[in-house]
């Protein structure tokens, strides 16, 4: 007798996978989950819950009428961040110096550091198919494994090279941990965050396999466009490695009022930095109109914050990333602040975000801010 062709009808967490194994067996449905961490199963991220076909409207009726996936009710407050910062590495030649702006941005508010390392298993590269799933497992446990313990080389050593410069003062004394995740960086970072709210993601622009074309590395940004924490985005060519050097943060804004919510969020955040801020448009406006907002906002900042030591400038008229990177060059500007606003898949791949654009200014942090 033929065997009935199985079908994927989620991928989740290993968390959410079982849940709905669950419900789909409560319900008659037959369920099994593939791509789980043989070593790990907890951490597993790109979970398949495979049905047979022809189960498959059924189970798609149960899923919606149950409503088990649905988010936060409306209304419920946003849980509040965890007391740590979150560093995604890929062990690259400038993974040090992200973990020393982490680890320094840390020290000076409290924080812990959690080290993170995604990397791709064979679970979650290779198609399964129905009849030969046993035959799968055996042949790529024994690599699973193998990359296991390969990556877990590598992050040992990271830690026991940050443990000696501890030891030897040139680190901040922070206390650190890490994980080890298999599945996609981007969807892993965020799935991880969407569990342990950081205060703040530190991660480079760049991968460790990144061509001299490719100025934007693909798992930042991603993780910038999703991200409900702020980012902030380091490039290779950073010349300093704590934030505190920043002396000259230039903000973008386009006039929107949520500019000013997440205005009083970065200052906040960058608060022990005690920076000198430039304030710069980036709408479309006319420039007459343009000088009458930048004013009133500027009047706004010098009431809320007396203290701070606030500007207002106006780009170039004409190609912005030229009038950007004047602006930058001229102004000796240290790190930029953008935020970023959810928007549907049409606007975003049709229009990459303000925070991608920015991120061709190499040398220049980026920290990414959201609404």
């Amino acid at each position: 007798m033929k065997e009935e062709k199985l079908v994927t009808l989620a991928i989740h967490s290993f968390e959410k996978a079982q849940v709905l194994k669950s419900l789909l067996e409560t319900e008659g449905i037959e369920a099994s989950l593939h791509n789980v961490n043989q070593i790990q199963p907890i951490i597993s991220a790109g979970v398949r819950v495979r049905i047979k076909e022809t189960d498959l409207p059924r189970a798609l009726a149960i899923i919606e009428d149950s409503k088990w996936d649905q988010e936060e009710q409306v209304g419920k407050r946003a849980k509040e961040p965890d007391d740590y910062v979150l560093i995604p590495v890929d062990f690259s030649e400038y993974t040090m110096k992200i973990c020393q702006l982490g680890f320094n941005f840390a020290e000076r508010r409290g924080l812990r550091v959690v080290l993170m390392h995604v990397y791709i298993s064979p679970f979650f590269s290779t198609p399964i198919t129905v009849g030969d799933t046993a035959v799968f497992q055996l042949g790529n446990e024994v690599s699973l494994r193998k990359e296991y313990q390969r990556v877990q080389r590598l992050m040992n050593k990271l830690k026991k090279d940050l443990r000696e410069m501890i030891t030897r003062e040139e680190l901040p004394e922070v206390s650190f941990s890490s994980v080890l995740m298999d599945g996609a960086p981007e969807d892993v970072i965020l799935s991880y965050c969407k569990r342990h709210r950081p205060v703040l993601i530190v991660m480079g622009t760049r991968g460790k396999s990144r061509k001299d074309s490719d100025l934007i590395g693909s798992v930042a940004a991603e993780v910038i466009d999703s991200s409900k924490v702020p980012v902030l985005v380091i490039p290779e060519e950073v010349p300093f490695n704590d934030l505190n050097q920043a002396k000259h943060v230039a903000v973008a804004t386009s006039f929107d009022q949520r500019d000013l919510v997440l205005f009083d969020s970065m200052m906040k955040l960058l608060e022990k930095n005690n920076p000198s801020y430039s304030i710069f448009n980036i709408s479309a406006g006319t420039p007459e109109w343009n000088q009458v907002q930048l004013a009133a906002m500027k009047e706004y900042h010098a009431h809320h914050y007396p203290k701070a030591k606030i500007a207002v400038s106006m780009l170039d008229e004409g190609d912005f990333s030229l009038a950007l990177e004047k602006f930058i060059r001229q102004e000796k500007v240290d790190m930029i602040v953008v935020n970023t606003y959810r928007r549907n898949f049409f606007a975003r791949f049709f229009n990459p975000s303000m925070a991608r654009r920015m991120l061709f200014h190499a040398g220049t942090p980026l920290l990414v801010m959201h609404n």
